[in-house]
């Protein structure tokens, strides 16, 4: 959430950078409007309370001095049924800004490239020579898990109904030891390891950002305050939600969940196999920092999670989202987009980002300066990866021409040994 202060005092700069994000700026005019009216009556309410006091000290002295003060009383009773309403409309004004602003995007840093959309992301890096480079797939994942024997999709179906899936026999061991490895090479890299709920209530929610602005892309459980969270960044980030922290250091978490999402804005795209599903699997970072920091320990993740691509050895790039496309909360985005072969094309498999003290402002975290001043916090996220997305690139990458699959170097001692996953 915006500093709603910091928003009234840089009117023009606000608007500015907000419009590069395809915000519709009518909704500030509005936050500008109740703004300028919750002045009005702070000022007003003051130079009441002011007066209250003067009629209260004069209320004082007559009563010393036995003088009538019947008149000045009524006109203190008067006093305060208006001071009452005007702080009435005062707190209902406070409501009103919270809810717009609670709609308000981020700020794009300066250094985020200006766009309409994801045509004007820019290609960072590309690391295209790893492993065995951009090799065109035999066949895609999701017939040669089929093949294997690895995936189920009918029953998947059956039980919960599209975009659902089953890992079995080597793909259900392929899962685990992705999640193995992931967590313990972030765990390496100074991450404390979170395993969380996966079930969070609204104001959990609220604090990420996730609420009220993507209600339709969240489950709900009926009858209750209860939601089934899209990204494990709404648990470990909540895991300091109304705090004050030392933040001398960064705090670092990893956690392995199930994710879901309802998917409501695909359009019915990527209907076949494991890239868009309503339950997945992912290994997420989460940092939580001061200001100073903030920045480098973003640069920080973004190399923490295209290490696992790099052990992995599976091609990938690296690009910088624009204004048009970055999250809602995000003031910059990297993705990591992996090579999937059988699309002959880069998909996202890891999007990090930096939020500022957007979230912490919504989850009141809090540290204290150098100054002993208490601040909001800085917080970043990024996938550390997706493995359903990475799951698909490995069988098509590593899949040789009698139909077999080799298993990732770095993934063999996490497969008991396995080098290869072949039919039965």
């Amino acid at each position: 959430m915006l500093n709603i202060k910091y928003l009234l005092n840089n009117k023009e700069e606000i608007i500015k950078k907000l419009e590069t994000r395809n915000f519709d700026i009518s909704v500030l005019n509005t936050i500008f409007d109740l703004g300028e009216k919750r002045s009005k009556i702070m000022t007003e309410l003051q130079q009441l309370e002011s007066q209250r006091n003067e009629k209260s000290a004069l209320i004082g002295k007559l009563v010393r001095e036995k003088k009538d003060v019947s008149k000045i009383k009524e006109e203190m009773s008067e006093l305060k049924n208006i001071i009452e309403k005007l702080s009435n409309t005062n707190q209902e004004i406070n409501v009103k800004i919270e809810e717009l602003l609670s709609a308000v995007p981020n700020l794009p840093l300066d250094s985020t490239p200006i766009g309409k959309d994801e045509n004007d992301n820019v290609i960072v890096e590309v690391k295209s020579e790893i492993g065995r480079g951009l090799v065109k797939a035999l066949k895609p994942h999701y017939e040669i898990g089929l093949d294997l024997d690895i995936l189920d999709f009918s029953r998947a179906v059956k039980m919960s109904g599209s975009r659902f899936a089953i890992f079995k026999n080597e793909g259900a061991k392929l899962v685990r030891a992705l999640i193995s490895f992931m967590l313990d090479t972030h765990t390496e890299n100074g991450y404390n390891e979170l395993i969380t709920p996966t079930l969070v209530s609204s104001k959990m929610m609220y604090g990420t950002g996730q609420l009220p602005k993507f209600t339709e892309d969240i489950y709900k459980l009926e009858n209750n305050d209860l939601w089934l969270i899209p990204t494990a960044e709404v648990t470990l980030t909540n895991y300091n939600n109304d705090e004050i922290l030392d933040l001398k250091e960064a705090k670092k978490y990893v956690g392995y969940t199930k994710c879901y999402r309802s998917e409501s804005g695909s359009g019915g795209r990527d209907t076949k196999g494991l890239i868009r599903s309503h339950e997945f699997h992912k290994v997420e970072l989460v940092k939580i920092t001061n200001s100073e920091q903030a920045l480098e320990e973003f640069s920080k993740t973004i190399n923490d999670a295209a290490s696992i691509l790099e052990k992995l050895e599976i091609p990938y790039q690296k690009v910088l989202l624009s204004t048009g496309d970055i999250g809602f909360g995000s003031r910059q985005t990297y993705d990591l987009e992996l090579w999937l072969p059988s699309e002959q094309r880069f998909r996202e498999v890891s999007s990090i980002s930096y939020f500022g003290d957007f979230q912490a402002r919504r989850a009141q975290i809090r540290y204290r300066n150098e100054n002993n001043k208490v601040e909001y916090a800085h917080t970043i996220n990024g996938s550390g990866i997706a493995i359903d997305r990475v799951f698909a690139a490995i069988i098509e990458q590593y899949q040789n021409e009698d139909g077999s699959i080799d298993v990732p170097k770095v993934l063999i001692p996490y497969m008991n040994g396995l080098t290869k996953i072949s039919k039965k």
